[in-house]
């Protein structure tokens, strides 16, 4: 996991739909509170099998505290099978309750660029991603592939520990 030493603004996310919410939750309208936001596909083997049951139980376990946690659906392959009905459906059989945003293309046409834009403003390598911004708004933490729990609670805790 990646901490800058002197952290840039965390980039807009450009989402398309969100599920789990009434409103689109933005950076700016989280700004006071820590976010753990984790970058999935519903069929990519590592999220499926570890990022996705880390982020319920960092849900669960920060469910007191001012964490956002909030889950991306950046999808780059297999766009037909990953659209957001299935994700309707796969979210609510794995019961994930916090929001989950589309990550969006432009113009919506996935077949017009590479990757998705939100997975593109962070240079993402890959899913799963996560990504741990700070009560300011800054990105602190961004990491590719399996992230060990201690390390990722530590990480949240640090961040949580420190004044708004």
């Amino acid at each position: 996991m990646t901490e800058p030493t002197n952290p840039p603004a965390a980039p807009d996310w450009t989402v398309s739909r969100w599920f789990n919410t009434d409103g689109a939750p933005s950076l700016e309208s989280l700004r006071g509170r820590v976010v753990f936001l984790h970058a999935f596909q519903m069929l990519c083997p590592a999220c499926v099998q570890h990022a996705v049951p880390q982020s319920l139980k960092v849900a669960a376990a920060f469910a007191s505290t001012d964490l956002a946690v909030v889950g991306l659906h950046t999808v780059f392959e297999h766009h037909h099978a990953m659209g957001p009905e299935a994700l309707q459906v796969y979210l609510h059989e794995n019961r994930i309750a916090y929001p989950v945003g589309v990550d969006a293309y432009r113009d919506d046409d996935p077949t017009r660029a590479p990757l998705p834009l939100t997975m593109q403003a962070y240079a993402m390598r890959g899913t799963p991603t996560l990504l741990l911004i700070d009560r300011k708004g800054r990105l602190r933490q961004q990491h590719f592939g399996l992230l060990d729990d201690l390390r990722l609670g530590a990480g949240i805790a640090t961040l949580l520990a420190e004044p708004a």
